[in-house]
This record gives structure tokens, C-alpha cells and sequence, in this order.
């Protein structure tokens, strides 16, 4: 029998069904309207740990032999693949070690621990977790459940597509498949390619953990030096042996995304189902994204699996953040404009009714001031026409949407201490976030008295936020407090803030 028959009839007699359910098939109609496309949504989210490394987890210790379970099982995994096996190991009455990477989400840590299995951590990588999980598996004898080069794991996961293809209309067009060390995806493109080959098969791998993308470009396993490790899930420097023989033969295409690209993917998904994916688990929407927007047609109707829900609540800061910039919701802007009194007023007036998101600025100097400007934006070509307008109004801007120091870091330090500052008084601000409030709040404040300081960040909320500070003349102090009264805003005077006094005083 030939090796692709084989592993048809592996997954067509996979023994996943003891454990997981089938998963529905969703249509994702904001994401359908955004994209062009008729988007479905495969909810592999919903299985009893999130994700759907158990199929395959399951199915490869279901056939274990009796002296085999009785040895115990090992696995080295940066997460899902670990709650898999030892959800699997509870069901079958199996013992179970599992062997992680330092560096793996307590979230996933904590729930391999409740589902009853020892975890060992080892090493920063699912590289060296895997070395570590070696040697114990030959010191130990436990039988190792590889998480993904092992053709009834990558059964187990094949039946995933079994199921779309039953749940999704007939001119289904193509499916998008996250790709870590590709069981997933060797699973997927065994069945499709057997019994729909019209359908396409796409892959889609963070750019900094390309290992599949790499290896089929080469020809040849590729082992990355390093990955990134923001999609955990598919942080793996080298797929498998066989997962990539089989990919070689079936998949259409692999495509890489940004973390940013990730981060609007999530954001995406909970717009239409309101459920949190990880970001390994939205990476196959990030996929589908880039795709529609590159294809320049609509009318298709595409397939996305989500793989895995397991996010880390720390992480969905750094997630918020940056989902604007990957939807190309917010543009970043460093914008250099005269020091003098109403020059900020000016510059919101060239800039007009846009949304601003973000304004961070201290003075620095008596000439010029540089400011940190978010905008929102609805598209990249927005974003381009922003420049062109503040550069023919005479302002110097750079484009700072695509700098990592900028987003990370700079956002977050513009400021320090004023040399030159005098008599600075520090208020907080709130006033009702609406398109051009803080325009309006800008105009009430008029140009009277300068600005020294000034951070305001929309976040979404009803209520726009900003800490100012003004140099007000020793003269001056009753003058500015009656015009603080007139101007309607709810405020607070800040008058010996220890965080001020320590970093900006």
C-alpha cells in the first residue's frame, strides 16, 4: 500500500472520538465582510483542553500495547501538545512526564500539573526540552509520544479535516493551517489531497519560526538558529522528518506573518466569536488575512483552523496594543514642531477630525519639539497619505508604524527631565472620548500658557485620559486656576506625585 493510502486509512480508523467531540465549523461574518470572502472558523478552541493536540495525543497512546502503557509515556512539549498527552494519560490511566521549556506560559504549565502528569522544565527552547526529554525517555523506559513526527499522531490530527470537509460547503477553495513542526498540517493535506486535491492547503508560520517555510524553499530540513517564541505553539527550530516529506507532496503554499499581523488575527477572532485564542491558535486567521489581502479577488470561500486558546492574561496587553498596528488601525508618527505657545493646537488642526490614539511629549528645548503620535488609520495607504500631509504642511515627520524600538520601548520613554522648564504645574484630565475630543480639549486650553508635558493615550474607553503640565508664571497661578474652572473638565492638580517628582521634575 502506498505511503499516502496508508496514512488515509490511519486517519479513517484514528481513535480520537473517545475523548474529543467534532468541532464546529463556524461561519466568520465580520471577518467575511473585512476579507471579501466567506470565512469559516474551524473551532478546534472548543475541545476539552482548547486545543486540538489531543486527537493526535490520544489516538497514537489509545494503541499502545498493555506492557507498554504499563512503562509509562513521555513527551516534550512548549504546551498543548503537553495538556494532550497527559489529558490522554488520566483518560487511559497512563503515567505521563512531561518535559517543557522553561519558557512556556504558566497557563499550560499549571494545567499539565491539574490533569495529573510530572513536569520537568528544561532548557529556553522546545529544542532543548527535546534533548532533555531523550535521554530521561531512554533512562527511564516511558514510551515517547513524539509531538508530531509520528504517523498516528499525525492520523489524529488528520481527522480534523474530516471533519471540515463534511461541515464546509461544497466550493470550499482552500484551508489555513498553522505550522510548527507540521503534524497538524500533515494531517490536514493527507486527507484533503485524497479525497478533494482541488482544495488548497496553506500553511502559514510566524516569521521568526519559518522552519516549514524555509525547509520546502530549500528542499531540505532546515534547522533555524533561533525562533521566536511569541506564538509558542509553533516555536520549533525543525520540523519533522516525515511531517515534511509529506508536505513536500500536498501543501500549496506556506505564508509568513508578523507578530503584529497575529495580534489583529486575534482580535479578529474574538470580534466573531468572543473567544480569546493564543497566538499560535490565531496564526492560520493571520494566514488567511495576508492571503485575501494579497490575492486581489474576493469571493472565495476559505477555512481557518483554530488550533488553541490557551493565552496567557499577562500577554493580552502587549496583544491589545499591537492589534491596531497589525490591522493597520494605527499609524505611528515621530513629528518634530515649533516650542512656542499654540503650536500643539496647530498641529491637531493640520491632522483634523482623524482619531488620534496616542500624543506623548516633553519639552526638551526652547526651538523645536518632537512628539510620539498615534492615529488611527483604516488602511496602510492611510497611513502613507498621513505623511504626505504633514510633510506638505511643513512638519518633519518619520513613519515609526514598522519600528520595533519605537513600539516596544521609545512609546513608553518620550520624556525625561526639562532642563529648561520652569514653574511647571501637573494636571490630570478627563474629558468623553469621541472623534476630535481631544482636538476640542486642545481649543479650550487655548495657547495662553505653554505646554511642557503632554501624554494621552485613547484606550477605548468612555473617558479620554491626559496628564499635562503647563509653565504658569509664578503671576499667574489664580489667572490659570480660574481658567482651569472654566474649561468643563473634570481635573486633578498634581502637586507632589512621587512618580513625577522621581522621573520628570
Amino acid at each position: 500500500m502506498s505511503a499516502p493510502h496508508q496514512m488515509l486509512r490511519l486517519i479513517l480508523n484514528s481513535r480520537v472520538y473517545d475523548v474529543v467531540a467534532a468541532t464546529p465549523l463556524d461561519l466568520a461574518r465580520r471577518l467575511s465582510r473585512r476579507t471579501g470572502h466567506q470565512v469559516f472558523l474551524k473551532r478546534e478552541d472548543l475541545q476539552p483542553i482548547f486545543t486540538y493536540k489531543l486527537r493526535g495525543a490520544y489516538n497514537r497512546m489509545a494503541h499502545l500495547s498493555a506492557e507498554e502503557r504499563e512503562r509509562g509515556v513521555i513527551t516534550a512539549s512548549a504546551g498543548n501538545h503537553a495538556q494532550g498527552v497527559a489529558y490522554a494519560a488520566r483518560h487511559l490511566q497512563i503515567s505521563a512526564l512531561i518535559v517543557m521549556p522553561q519558557t512556556t506560559p504558566e497557563i499550560k504549565v499549571d494545567a499539565v500539573r491539574d490533569l495529573g502528569a510530572a513536569v520537568e522544565l528544561a532548557g529556553d527552547t522546545f529544542a532543548d526540552a527535546a534533548e532533555r526529554c531523550q535521554q530521561r525517555a531512554g533512562a527511564s523506559g516511558r514510551i515517547l509520544i513524539h509531538p508530531f513526527d509520528d504517523p498516528l499522531v499525525i492520523a489524529g490530527q488528520g481527522t480534523v479535516a474530516v471533519e471540515i470537509l463534511a461541515q464546509a460547503p461544497r466550493d470550499l477553495s482552500a484551508v489555513f493551517v498553522p505550522v510548527g513542526g507540521g503534524g497538524l498540517i500533515a494531517g490536514i493535506v493527507s486527507y484533503i489531497k485524497a479525497v478533494r486535491p482541488e482544495v488548497r492547503v496553506i500553511g502559514v508560520e510566524p516569521f521568526d519560526a519559518d522552519a516549514m517555510y524555509q525547509s520546502l524553499a530549500a528542499g531540505r530540513r532546515v534547522t533555524l538558529d533561533r525562533v521566536g517564541i511569541f506564538a509558542d505553539g509553533v516555536a520549533v527550530r525543525e520540523v519533522g522528518a516525515l511531517t515534511f516529506a509529506i508536505a513536500q507532496t500536498g501543501v500549496d503554499d506556506v505564508i509568513r506573518v508578523s507578530n503584529d499581523e497575529i495580534c489583529a488575527a486575534i482580535k479578529d477572532v474574538f470580534d466573531d466569536t468572543r473567544s480569546l485564542m493564543e497566538p499560535a491558535g490565531a496564526l492560520a486567521v493571520a494566514g488567511l488575512r495576508s492571503w485575501a489581502a494579497a490575492s486581489g479577488h474576493s469571493g472565495d470561500t476559505l477555512a481557518a483552523v483554530l488550533t488553541g486558546a490557551n493565552m496567557n492574561f499577562d500577554r493580552l496587553r502587549f496583544v491589545a496594543e499591537r492589534a491596531e498596528v497589525g490591522e493597520a488601525r494605527e499609524a505611528l508618527v515621530g513629528v518634530t514642531i515649533p516650542e512656542r505657545p499654540g503650536a500643539f493646537r496647530e498641529f491637531c488642526a493640520t491632522i483634523g477630525r482623524r482619531v488620534v490614539t496616542e500624543f506623548n511629549y516633553r519639552l526638551s528645548g526652547r526651538d523645536r519639539a518632537h512628539i510620539f503620535v498615534g492615529i488611527a488609520t483604516t488602511s496602510r495607504q492611510q497611513a502613507i497619505d498621513l505623511l504626505g500631509l504633514l510633510h506638505a504642511a511643513g512638519y518633519p515627520a518619520i513613519d515609526l508604524t514598522d519600528d520595533e524600538v519605537a513600539k516596544l520601548h521609545i512609546r513608553h520613554m518620550v520624556g525625561g527631565r526639562a532642563p529648561a522648564l520652569a514653574n511647571e504645574r501637573l494636571y490630570r484630565f478627563e474629558f468623553p472620548e469621541r472623534p476630535g475630543a481631544l482636538m476640542e480639549f486642545l481649543d479650550r486650553l487655548g495657547g495662553r500658557w505653554n505646554i511642557s508635558l503632554f501624554h494621552y493615550r485613547n484606550h477605548g474607553s468612555d473617558f479620554g485620559r491626559v496628564l499635562a503640565g503647563f509653565e504658569v508664571p509664578e503671576g499667574d497661578t489664580d489667572r490659570f486656576g480660574e481658567f482651569l474652572e472654566t474649561l468643563g473638565y473634570d481635573y486633578e492638580f498634581e502637586e507632589r506625585n512621587s512618580a513625577y517628582e522621581m522621573f520628570l521634575a
